[in-house]
């Protein structure tokens, strides 16, 4: 699979206009996939990887990614097609995620002939201090792995689950963003295709697709990261209440880095 080439120019997608809060979920699902089939023309398909948690939002990117893979690109899951022609999503494992979580991740991937590759810490877990700062442990056990992986498999284009209504750090992102290179990150573009979403659609559509979903989501989980800094955030508080929030408030800072 050739090299993706840096020069691919994604920012046309940020003249499409946001979309409001109240807009149908068919709209927003279609915007969805008219920022996924720009990123399609631009790139063929190579040098893409969907940023891949086994969480209710990347979960609906990869399934949109592989609906185009499989209409357009001529995908087909196959036992005797070479696993390098199929879809490839990267997921970033800290070892300090729930099992719950990863047998889910795990599962959908190999039932949907996506091909994982798993971004882990170069650390030793026993013996490293976890979350007790938290920029330096994101950047140690998240950012670095996820900068080898983009550099390792040639990712230009990398899809993400992230929505406006998150947080409020996130509320003016754009559809398409340019990350230059850093120490521990690739030059690459990383595009935002349910980024209009709440949280509302995204369960919406989960349900009238009948995607599977992790079950700690109805044990009062939101928002899903690792178990040291995730706990469950009942009704009538932000959606990643139940995230540490002193990381929360350095979200901008985790971005300047590499983070999501």
């Amino acid at each position: 699979m050739p090299a993706p080439s840096v020069t691919i120019n994604l920012s046309a997608l940020n003249a499409l206009p946001p979309l409001p809060v109240s807009v149908p979920l068919a709209d927003k699902l279609a915007r969805a996939s008219e920022v996924c089939a720009a990123v399609r023309d631009a790139t063929s398909g190579h040098g893409v990887a969907v940023a891949f948690t086994g969480g209710k939002d990347s979960s609906i990117v990869l399934s949109l990614w592989l609906s185009l893979w499989r209409e357009t690109l001529g995908y087909q899951p196959s036992s005797s097609k070479p696993l390098t022609l199929s879809p490839l999503a990267i997921s970033i494992d800290t070892g300090l995620k729930f099992p719950q979580v990863t047998a889910l991740r795990d599962k959908l991937c190999a039932d949907w002939g996506v091909r994982l590759v798993l971004a882990r810490p170069d650390v030793d877990l026993a013996a490293y201090p976890v979350a007790r700062d938290k920029l330096s442990c994101c950047r140690d056990l998240k950012i670095r792995p996820l900068g080898r992986a983009l550099r390792a498999r040639n990712v230009g284009v990398l899809l993400s689950g992230l929505r406006r209504d998150e947080a409020p750090s996130r509320a003016l992102r754009p559809y398409a963003e340019w990350r230059g290179e850093t120490e521990d990150m690739p030059a690459h573009w990383q595009v935002n295709p349910i980024l209009d979403w709440t949280e509302m659609d995204v369960w919406a559509h989960i349900t009238g697709e009948g995607l599977p979903c992790c079950e700690l989501y109805s044990e009062g989980y939101r928002s899903l990261g690792c178990m040291p800094c995730t706990k469950p955030a009942g009704a009538g508080v932000s959606e990643r209440a139940g995230r540490d929030q002193e990381k929360e408030r350095q979200l901008d800072v985790l971005k300047g880095l590499g983070y999501f």
